[in-house]
């Protein structure tokens, strides 16, 4: 099954798709109940859905449950949380034998009353079409996110080297995962290390030389704000968002400039300070190109 990230890519799922989306959280949560009503009504006048959903406090149960869904549509936090309740929304259906037809005739009601709410709302012509766009777009990559993993679901039943080739990967994502956790926690381990050593660096300025010691310290405080990049960054990967090699180009940049600083003060010898201002340089053209790479592939 394809990633969040690449999903969202093919989707051309924007960051302006999820500021219109937020911004619509407040009118669609007064009006989430005509979704509900709406949803419902279809179910009960659907001989074929009834047989699915076999008693009315089965069908209130599924209906708070979509207006859960549909109010999580609206709140912003596109992640990895996020793609995962999808998918366990498409494997629950396959395990209680919900058709895909049932899933996208309920999304198609969705889509009409929010086009609906939209035209109540939203006067200019322009801007409601702009809204209607992202609207569009979250719930064509809920429905196939949700009917992705109802048919990996019901391939699993039919095929033995399916099924072992999902647990290893499953493993894989989990075992990447705790990875992740145990690197955020020792990054925080670090950037511990690193505001005792700033720390350690101001105390100095009062009991020091000023001028040697400021110079010092503002390294210590560059390297720290480095170590919160990196948090943020990895941070944000596990959350669904890209990884930034210009962060980690970042923290040998930083690095080099505060040996420059500190051997300038040290007056070392030419040829090693001359070494290091060189390795800024050099570091300092990479972090450009990396960075430049990435604002393209925004």
């Amino acid at each position: 099954m394809r990633t969040f990230r690449e999903i969202k890519a093919n989707y051309y799922f924007t960051t302006e798709d999820e500021l219109r989306l937020v911004q619509l959280r407040s009118i669609m949560e007064q009006r989430v109940d005509r979704v509900v009503d709406a949803l419902y009504q279809w179910v009960n006048a659907t001989d074929s859905a009834k047989k699915v959903f076999k008693s009315d406090s089965l069908i209130k149960h599924v209906m708070k449950l979509v207006r859960l869904w549909f109010i999580n549509l609206f709140s912003g936090k596109y992640d990895n949380f996020f793609y995962d309740s999808l998918i366990k929304i498409g494997q629950k259906h396959e395990k209680v034998g919900v058709d895909p037809h049932f899933t996208n005739r309920s999304i198609d009601i969705v889509r009409n009353i929010c086009v609906d709410i939209l035209c109540e709302e939203i006067e200019s012509d322009k801007e409601r079409q702009k809204y209607i766009i992202s609207l569009n777009k979250i719930l064509d990559m809920n429905l196939d996110i949700i009917t992705s993993a109802y048919l990996e679901e019901e391939i699993k039943g039919y095929s033995l080297a399916y099924r072992a080739k999902s647990r290893v990967v499953k493993f894989g994502e989990t075992f990447a995962n705790i990875t992740s956790v145990v690197l955020i926690l020792g990054l925080m381990f670090l950037t511990g290390a690193v505001i005792y050593l700033c720390g350690r660096d101001i105390y100095e300025i009062f009991t020091g030389k000023l001028d040697q010691t400021i110079v010092t310290a503002l390294g210590s405080v560059l390297i720290l704000w480095v170590m919160l990049e990196l948090i943020n960054t990895e941070i944000a990967h596990l959350r669904g968002g890209k990884f930034k090699i210009s962060v980690f180009v970042g923290v040998a940049l930083v690095t080099n400039i505060r040996e420059v600083m500190i051997s300038t003060l040290k007056h070392d010898s030419i040829d090693f300070i001359a070494t290091l201002v060189a390795s800024v340089l050099v570091i300092g053209i990479i972090y450009w190109l990396v960075k430049k790479t990435e604002e393209e592939r925004k």
